[in-house]
């Protein structure tokens, strides 16, 4: 006596009404197609390559905002030294130099003190540096949005800063 899952399996395997015959004894026909078991196999390793992929999109992903981020830094430097070559002053905040709504990648505001007139507080500090520029500070707040004025706190840590009056430009971690 034939099990269902053979009668199921020799169903499945014949094309058109004839598959409901009863002539087991008659040879199939090769039937083109993928079975169940291969298309499982083929979603299971392009699974496995996605999981693998995926972090490295992702840093690369970042390394790409951060590099945009460092370029409108340096842009937002000329254009602060040339107003103070045309004015002998550093702008009071950016709107003056017509880019206040300028945004880094996460979608924060570019931040800039000019150290002029600026609490000592309130300028970006590390250890006993203080302030870490002479002239101004320019710096995005990183993907958490959040800053502090020392750069050995823990929410300035992903800023994205320029130090040492433009010498330095990078990640408050790698400073």
């Amino acid at each position: 006596m034939n099990s269902p899952i053979i009668f199921f399996t020799r169903l499945l395997g014949r094309k058109g009404p004839a598959g409901l015959g009863s002539d087991n004894n008659v040879p199939k026909p090769a039937s083109s197609g993928f079975t169940l078991i291969e298309i499982l196999i083929v979603i299971a390793i392009m699974g496995t390559l996605s999981a693998i992929a995926m972090p490295t999109f992702r840093t690369y992903v970042e390394r790409v905002k951060i590099k945009k981020i460092l370029i409108e830094i340096r842009m937002l430097e000329k254009e602060i030294n040339n107003f103070y070559y045309t004015y002998d002053r550093y702008p009071q905040n950016l709107d003056e130099i017509g880019l206040g709504n300028m945004k880094d990648a996460w979608n924060n505001p570019y931040r800039y003190l000019p150290v002029e007139g600026t609490a000592p507080g309130k300028l970006r500090k590390n250890y006993s540096m203080v302030p870490v520029n002479h002239d101004f500070d320019l710096y995005s707040m990183g993907p958490d949005g959040k800053t502090a004025s020392p750069f050995t706190a823990k929410s300035s840590r992903d800023d994205i800063v320029r130090a040492n009056d433009g010498q330095y430009l990078g990640p408050v971690s790698e400073y």
